[in-house]
Order: structure tokens, then sequence, then C-alpha cells
């Protein structure tokens, strides 16, 4: 969970092999990103932020095209291509042009898509962005359905209520780093009803700042443009006072 620019987007493509990270180190059920990236793009599906699908197939040719791609075969591509087909409730436009389905539709074949060889992983890039609220209610209901049938999923998003709705765990990211991490009202508990603002004359004072506001705050450091930070506090005139001495 992260507003624009966070760096959700960045971490999605690391951990899926699109682009390599600068420093550090990542797994995914003890298989090392960088050491063997083969054996992740076979283990895991991912769903960017816009539908990856070719406009002039069919909703099913889209799924069989991906089916061979990951040569299943015909027989079996076919197949994969009807099951998802009716997981996701599309039989009734399977044989249209993908070009007149709505965004809503486009998404879930694109998800679909990043399903047809049953991943135990599936990454999800802000996967409901630009959907009308009954498409997003539905994809939620999708996404529920796959973690109950054991996927591991790992969505990012801006919305606090799909965060709330949908996530067993929450990171919150700004700036590219983690800043906050717990269950959805582990996260609300810590949230105080004051919160205590500071404007730093240099950027240089940031990371002393931000270590005493951790002491006294009530919840996690959050940056508030270049020279401002953030934290909640349950009694914000005490902690000031604390905070200034």
């Amino acid at each position: 969970l992260g507003p624009n620019g966070a760096g959700k987007t960045t971490t999605v493509k690391v951990l899926t092999t699109l682009i390599r990270p600068d420093a550090g180190s990542a797994t995914i059920d003890g298989v090392d990103v960088l050491a063997d990236p083969q054996q992740i793009r076979r283990m895991s599906g991912a769903s960017g932020q816009y539908a990856a699908v070719d406009e002039n197939l069919t909703g099913f040719e889209n799924l069989f095209m991906v089916g061979m791609l990951y040569h299943l075969g015909r027989r079996r591509a076919a197949q994969r291509a009807r099951e998802l087909i009716e997981l996701f409730d599309l039989v009734d436009a399977q044989n249209r042009p993908v070009k007149g389905f709505s965004g809503g539709m486009r998404r879930r074949i694109d998800l679909a898509g990043a399903l047809v060889i049953n991943p135990p992983v599936l990454f999800l890039d802000e996967p409901t962005t630009g959907l009308d609220p009954r498409s997003r209610l539905a994809l939620w209901d999708v996404i529920e359905t796959l973690v109950a049938g054991g996927t591991t999923v790992l969505l990012t998003t801006q919305y606090l209520e799909e965060a709330d709705r949908l996530a067993d765990s929450i990171s919150i990211i700004d700036n590219g780093r983690v800043i906050a991490k717990g269950t959805a009202d582990e996260l609300k508990s810590s949230v105080g009803g004051q919160r205590i603002a500071v404007s730093l004359v240099s950027e240089s004072d940031a990371d002393a700042m931000r270590e005493i506001l951790s002491r006294y705050g009530s919840g996690p450091v959050a940056s508030d443009g270049a020279r401002g930070l953030g934290v909640p506090g349950s009694n914000g005139a005490d902690a000031l006072s604390r905070i200034m001495t």
C-alpha cells in the first residue's frame, strides 16, 4: 500500500524478474530472484496496471495463445482457457474480440491470462485502477476466490479500502521504504487521533528527526514533501513538547 511513486510497481518488477535491483536480495518460496529467474517465471504469474491482451483476438483465443506460449499443448491450452473463462464469468463473451470488452472484462481476461499455468504465486499491480465500483467489487470477489483456493497473492494498491478488505498482511511503503507493516487492524489501531508534523530547515537533519519522532509518536513516521516529516500522536501537545526539548 502506498501513494503514486512510492515504489510499488518497481517492487513487483524486481520480484517478477523484469528489472534487477540496485542492491539487496529477494526470494520467493526459497528461490532467489536473481540466481534463478527462470524458476521464478515458472512458479509465478503477473498482471500489470494495464491489461496486456490482444484486442483483435477473442477472449478464448487470448487465453489459448498464452497456453501455447507456455508449451501446454493444444488440448491442455484449450482446456485451461475454458476453465478460466468459466471461473471469470466470461462465457457469454468468450468468442467476441477483446476490443469490444468493457474495462472490467479486459482486466478479468488479463488476470485469467496470468493464471493459465495455475501458478502458486500471483503478482497483481494495482489491478483495479480505472475500474468502476461494480467492476472493482467483482474483481475483489475473484481475488478472494483465488486466495481461498491456495494461491498466494501479492497485490499493490493505493486504495485503503482495497487493502483493508483483501490483505492478510499489509506493508505501507513510501519513497521506496517500508514505513509500517501489520494486519489492517494492527495498522489502524496504531494511528492516533492527532498528528505531529515537522518542517526541517535542512534535509540533512531528516534521519535524526525521524528517530526522534519514532520515539515519541504512536505510529510510523512518514515523509511529507522534501523537508517534512509526520507521525501520529495520541497526546500531541505533550509529545511535541518532548520533541522540541
